[in-house]
């Protein structure tokens, strides 16, 4: 018989006491930042706490229109707090639930066809407003890297402008053009198809169904161009609420462009979902990049964990709730119905 026992320093007890071993040596080395971090939180200044709530709230407000601005120039008119409510409740699944994102997209999907969009118009406004916001956080840390000297040249933020909107436009065109994409959609469908043990053509009336959904979606500029701004102050507003959060526990001695730097690293950090909500990864990172700007270690954690308190804390407990709610009057019609 083949011995599958593992070696030893891959068994359990090991592996619990290297971990262990691990947290004790960074507790020892971090306990004086640690206890003046604590010391910073006891007191904060509460107005610059609720001013950086107020920017958290606002920047919330502002990725929920952005959607809202695409899917009304696609011809979906919606109400503005239903569409607060379904950024709200996306983004708590989205950071707290393993494979989080799928979950989000497809609740966002599913609400905005019952907003009344078509799955066309739902699939698109999901993926531009993506793309948007993506390419709003490259632009806005290349702005900023300038402005402290980070990067090369205007060379590099033009680059960097010059990409964000051709991937933008050409998520535009191929709205306009869906006909380019179909034959390729067909081949893929056809190969998936024969994986699955099923007939080459199944799904393909399906998909020209999609396709001309499709070619009816027309973003008009203006409606475009403001989804692009509220993309933008959507980031803007979040880092905003980090500045507050750092001027209230006392730690104000960093310049906003240093300060945007350090937030569009953690930002870039928390793109990788390794662990829900980024725990640990967005904070190293924004403690590093706000180390290098200035702060002391002390004062960079104090900030950082005041931020995630409110962008973290508060924002997701606000996004469970709604989840329930929306849930819960999702349900009541056919509850009512089965009595």
């Amino acid at each position: 018989m083949v011995d599958t026992t593992p070696p030893w320093w891959r068994r359990g007890p090991v592996v619990a006491a290297v971990v262990a071993l691990i947290l004790i040596t960074e507790l020892i080395v971090g306990w004086r930042p640690l206890m003046d971090a604590l010391d910073q939180l006891s007191a904060p200044r509460w107005n610059w706490v609720a001013g950086a709530l107020v920017a958290e709230i606002a920047s919330m407000g502002c990725y929920a229109r952005m959607q809202r601005a695409l899917l009304r120039g696609a011809g979906t008119k919606v109400q503005v707090r239903k569409h607060v409510a379904l950024a709200y409740a996306a983004h708590s699944l989205s950071v707290t639930l393993p494979g989080g994102p799928v979950f989000s997209t497809t609740f966002n999907f599913q609400h905005m066809k019952r907003f009344g969009a078509s799955s066309a118009v739902a699939s698109w406004c999901i993926a531009l407003s993506g793309v948007l916001s993506a390419g709003a956080l490259v632009v806005i840390g290349a702005v900023f890297g300038i402005l402290t000297r980070s990067t090369g040249s205007w060379q590099t933020l033009v680059t960097y402008m010059g990409g964000a909107l051709l991937v933008a436009l050409g998520v535009r065109l191929l709205a306009q053009h869906p006909e380019w994409l179909i034959q390729p959609a067909r081949s893929l469908l056809s190969q998936v198809n024969r994986l699955r043990r099923r007939p080459p053509q199944a799904g393909h009336a399906k998909l020209a169904g999609f396709v001309h959904q499709l070619r009816s979606v027309r973003v008009r500029p203006l409606n475009f161009a403001y989804a692009v701004v509220l993309a933008v102050l959507n980031w803007l507003l979040d880092a905003l609420c980090l500045w507050m959060c750092c001027i209230a526990v006392g730690a104000g001695d960093i310049g906003p462009a240093q300060l945007v730097i350090a937030y569009c690293a953690g930002m870039a950090a928390a793109s990788v979902p390794i662990v829900p909500g980024g725990l640990g990864v967005v904070d190293g990172a924004l403690i590093l990049g706000l180390v290098a700007g200035g702060l002391t270690t002390g004062s960079a954690v104090a900030g950082v964990v005041l931020y995630r308190l409110i962008s973290f804390g508060f924002i997701i407990g606000t996004g469970w709730l709604v989840w329930w709610v929306m849930r819960a009057r999702a349900g009541t019609p056919q509850a009512a119905t089965a009595r």
